[in-house]
């Protein structure tokens, strides 16, 4: 058996793309959400593509217009949602578990679908600390009306269909005084942003002016969408767009701007934005647990474990956390809560340092065997090294070292 394995070159591949495609948002003079959707929509997201993809929410009596306008001297594209049949100043009040349902049900990308439930989770987590209610109750007022859903789902079906894989922004501007909202006169920015902007650790820029500059739906898009905040990343410029608020100060541009471009990713040392999901249980069995783990991991969690762990009145229990991408936050929220029964899921942002690594598929006994390799150690896949011990009788121990070895070669 020492001659069984041999490299087959033909499935060569990095965990994640050598480059990607990025957008770097300007929120420098604020954000909200129709002015992010107008400027990707000024950087060639074609409005009939963001229209159609709207229409699979099955949403009536609304329309979708992008008009050309100056703020400052910087011509930008101002969306506008019209809301047939209603009352301009009426709001539709839905329940985070509404949209939800609304947008798991939707005909939508799917990419588009994870990245809208992550946004309305991150609005969702701070509505409950801010009122002290359970998530699933969290009644949307602004957020929930068309306009709002239709910033939000647009603003994702743009980013979709110019093939955008990373999102960056610059630090948030926040400004001061007082704003009006459902629950009447409130700070600016008011508490649920504010909660928002802290929870996430989401550096801002004070501007001097006393009315809002970042509403919740902006602000909530670039917490659950955006990897980084900072200054752009370096890469060439191929697209630039900028979207229009409805305010139009004669002393400020007020625009989000979007930059274009490709990126470099899964450098050694680069760090990346996840999101930790964590609940304490007492009454779950362990084969309950088993099962939502590999539940978990089949719905595109990075990682999940549970850990034993004494709770209050000294009862015995464990913790079941779950690390992912922030857009699967609130699918994979929702799969603990339906396995667990879990009263509470509690969420927070970690920075993870990646290594860069490569795949190698080594042909072994028969059996095709994928080796991973991380700074000069190399791995065989088990699930692929346990059909082949299961196969052909060998040992998986074997099988392992075979497939390892034969890839030696390849990476040395």
């Amino acid at each position: 058996m020492r001659n069984s394995a041999n490299v087959e070159k033909r499935c060569v591949s990095a965990d994640t793309p050598q480059s990607a495609n990025t957008v770097w948002v300007n929120a420098s003079a604020g954000v909200a959400g129709d002015m992010l959707l107008g400027a990707l929509i000024d950087a060639g997201a074609d409005i009939t593509e963001v229209v159609n993809i709207l229409f699979g929410l099955g949403l009536d009596d609304w329309a979708l217009t992008a008009e050309p306008a100056m703020r400052c001297g910087i011509a930008a594209t101002h969306v506008v949602v019209v809301e047939h049949h209603h009352d301009h100043h009426h709001h539709t009040h839905r329940l985070h578990s509404d949209i939800v349902a609304l947008l798991n049900a939707a005909d939508i990308p799917e990419r588009v679908r994870e990245r809208a439930l992550a946004t309305f989770a991150v609005l969702a987590y701070s509505e409950a600390a801010v009122h002290n209610v359970p998530v699933e109750q969290v009644e949307f007022h602004e957020v929930g009306s068309i306009d709002a859903i239709i910033d939000i789902v647009g603003t994702c079906a743009a980013i979709e269909i110019l093939g955008i894989d990373r999102i960056a922004s610059s630090p948030i501007a926040i400004s001061h005084g007082a704003t009006r909202s459902a629950h009447g006169i409130l700070p600016n920015p008011g508490p649920a942003v504010a909660h928002m902007l802290a929870t996430h650790a989401v550096p801002t820029r004070g501007v001097d002016v006393d009315y809002e500059v970042s509403t919740p739906t902006g602000i909530a898009l670039l917490i659950a969408l955006a990897e980084t905040f900072g200054a752009s990343p370096a890469m060439p410029i191929a697209a630039i767009g900028h979207g229009a608020g409805t305010r139009n100060p004669s002393d400020r541009a007020n625009v989000v701007q979007v930059l274009l471009g490709t990126t470099d990713v899964a450098h050694e040392g680069d760090t990346e934005t996840l999101v930790v999901l964590d609940t304490n249980l007492d009454d779950v069995t362990p084969e309950v647990l088993a099962y939502t783990v590999a539940q978990l991991m089949e719905h595109g969690a990075n990682d999940a474990w549970v850990t034993p762990i004494i709770m209050k009145k000294n009862r015995h229990g464990h913790c079941l956390q779950v690390l992912c991408q922030p857009q699967l936050a609130e699918k994979l929220r929702s799969i603990v809560v339906q396995e667990t029964g879990s009263l509470g899921v509690r969420l927070s942002t970690v920075e993870r340092f990646a290594a860069a690594r490569e795949v190698v598929s080594v042909d072994v006994l028969g059996f095709s065997v994928d080796v991973k390799t991380s700074n000069a150690r190399l791995k065989a896949e088990f699930e692929h090294a346990a059909i082949a011990a299961k196969a052909t009788g060998v040992p998986l121990r074997e099988v392992m070292r075979l497939a390892e070895e034969g890839a030696r070669g390849y990476f040395s």
